[in-house]
């Protein structure tokens, strides 16, 4: 028979659902990041134990497949030094005339449009060890990024 008479089943367009993808290094974490990841676990735990609908059973699976593993390679980062620059801080910073101020946590806990941004993140790397005062380059400029302050009250 010819394939163009072929009867194609359902399941032959649907995409293809791939494991969520680990992000590389360290799975550093602020103390709020950590309470955040075993919030999501218990969720997606409980939308386990009580889904029946077949496709959101086998996402929510999936989805708790990652969320447990971030739990289980969590790393609770130290508190931050109080004079540079590093994971977990809030920093308070001009780039090209505007001042701007975000802190920096681990690749899940980050919401950009929140001001928490990772420390995987090219800007968080470009400040890393900076102190207030210091210019860091950035984006191929030199000293595009200064430091103004660290801290709570960044």
């Amino acid at each position: 028979m010819s394939v163009a008479f072929r009867r194609e089943s359902d399941e032959e367009h649907l995409e293809p659902k791939f494991e969520i993808p680990i992000p590389p290094g360290p799975n550093l974490v602020t103390a709020k990041g950590l309470a955040q990841i075993a919030a999501r676990v218990a969720a997606l735990e409980a939308a386990v134990a009580t889904e029946t609908e077949e496709t959101r059973l086998a996402e929510a699976k999936r989805d708790l497949r990652y969320w447990r593993t971030r739990h289980a390679t969590a790393e609770l980062a130290p508190p931050p030094p109080a004079d540079e620059v590093a994971f977990g801080s809030r920093v308070r910073f001009r780039l090209k005339g505007d001042e701007r101020m975000i802190h920096i946590v681990g690749d899940d806990e980050a919401d950009p449009a929140e001001g928490r941004i990772a420390f995987s993140a090219p800007l968080a790397r470009a400040m890393m060890g900076a102190g207030p005062g210091d210019f860091a380059d950035f984006a191929g400029t030199e000293d595009a990024i200064e430091i103004l302050a660290i801290g709570d009250d960044a």
